[in-house]
């Protein structure tokens, strides 16, 4: 006695992964041959005829009418089973392939009075290759999945048609290798390389990325440095900001004066804010400190090391020029140059582009007025200047053009209140106005 063939239900493809048992066409002890009718199903999306795919007789079915059963679970058991032809069990393999036991012969239906027809057309003909498969549906008309009988190749796979429309492939235009003219999964595969092939040499012509396309950028090197410090600026810095206009004409003035007086130094208005900044902290030193959160103290930082920030083609980073409390103002202007150069040249050390205890953010360069900048953690403040612009001011009892610049200080506000930041910023802007009041703090 041959040992039977269990005979288990089909991948019916979609997604589909379970179907309720509608009418059994067999019973036990049946002979049935390869490919004949032996149970209709219910889908989410269908119902379907399923054929078996050996011969014999019928030993055992193992579900009821009305149950619902699990893709892969038994059907049926058939004794002395003659198994397929190799080549029908070439092809039923290969479309097995990838996506477990697909069933054979069948797309899914959206009406019961198709799925007959479906299943008489996906069978294989006997008639030879060469000769258009039988098909009792009208001319024009052709079962789910499938080309008018006669006009293009069959294509009776789920799997085999799910993967040529998400890849936008015409199987029509797809010579089948398959039996009786069927397209196999191998055919659309290979369609789908010229595809590829045939894009990829005309990219250079034709590629244009739709409107909705993203672009996704890794966040890596000094882009992802800045962005971990100022996220955890965001988190650990309870900061605030305030601001306020000042008459830079003055200042504007100086910085024309020094340029004549002795070319060679080469001070621009960078410079003048910086010292500016140097000599606000010697006053205020609450804001050239930090808070020590493990112990919970705040540490004010004896020396001036001030970082500016600076645009590269690597992003924005911020060199530091040390000591700068040192410094006369020529120095100055020579340090924020040379780590200037050095930083868009990519040549800054580590330790040039750490340590700052305060930054002066100079925006303005980018042609806006304001900003509120996330301190440099873990520094305590930092200093914006906004463009400097002719604005109608009040002056000397009359309305004139001047040229007027907008500070901002954004502060940590656990290491001073607004009266200490308020202080610093006027010092600022009073050193802006009246450049005498810088030189008198020197």
């Amino acid at each position: 006695m041959s040992e039977a063939t269990v005979f288990r239900l089909p991948d019916l493809g979609e997604g589909l992964t379970e179907a309720e048992i509608i009418e059994w066409k067999v019973a036990v002890g049946d002979v049935v041959a390869v490919d004949q009718t032996v149970v209709e199903v219910e889908t989410a999306k269908a119902a379907v005829e399923v054929p078996c795919p050996v011969a014999g007789t019928v030993t055992a079915l193992y579900c009821e009418a009305g149950s619902v059963v699990d893709v892969g679970a038994p059907l049926l058991a058939v004794d002395g089973g003659q198994e397929q032809a190799p080549e029908r069990e070439r092809y039923r393999e290969e479309e097995r392939a990838g996506s477990g036991n697909v069933l054979v012969g069948y797309g899914t239906g959206t009406a019961r009075r198709s799925r007959r027809a479906a299943a008489r057309a996906a069978r294989p003909s006997p008639a030879p290759v060469s000769e258009a498969p039988v098909s009792d549906v009208p001319a024009g008309e052709a079962p789910v999945g499938e080309a008018p009988v006669g006009e293009a190749p069959r294509v009776i796979s789920p799997v085999v048609r799910r993967l040529a429309g998400d890849n936008g492939i015409d199987v029509g235009a797809i010579t089948p290798s398959g039996p009786g003219g069927v397209v196999l999964r191998r055919d659309v595969e290979t369609a789908i390389a010229a595809a590829s092939r045939t894009a990829a040499s005309r990219a250079p012509e034709t590629s244009r990325p739709d409107e909705g396309d993203s672009v996704r950028v890794p966040l890596r090197g000094v882009r992802r440095t800045t962005a971990d410090k100022l996220a955890r600026s965001r988190r650990e810095i309870p900061d605030a900001s305030t601001w306020v206009d000042a008459d830079a004409t003055a200042l504007v003035r100086l910085r024309k004066d020094i340029g004549r007086a002795d070319p060679g130094a080469r001070v621009g208005m960078l410079a003048l804010f910086a010292r500016i900044c140097v000599a606000g902290l010697r006053r205020f030193p609450e804001l050239n400190s930090y808070v020590d959160t493990q112990r919970q103290e705040i540490v004010q930082m004896p020396r001036v090391h001030l970082g500016f920030a600076a645009q590269t083609e690597r992003g924005l980073v911020v060199p530091v020029v040390r000591d700068a409390q040192r410094m006369t103002l020529a120095e100055l202007a020579a340090g924020l140059k040379e780590r200037a150069d050095e930083a868009r040249e990519g040549r800054s050390a580590p330790g040039d582009l750490t340590g700052g205890t305060f930054t002066l953010n100079n925006y303005g360069v980018f042609g806006v007025d304001g900003s509120t900048p996330i301190i440099n953690h873990p520094e305590a403040a930092m200093l914006g200047v906004g463009r400097i612009i002719e604005r109608p001011w009040a002056f000397k009892g009359k309305v004139r053009l001047r040229k007027v610049t907008q500070l901002s200080l954004t502060f940590d506000h656990r290491v001073c209140d607004g009266g200490v930041a308020g202080g610093f910023l006027r010092f600022v802007a009073d050193c802006v106005e009246r450049p005498e009041v810088l030189v008198t703090h020197l």
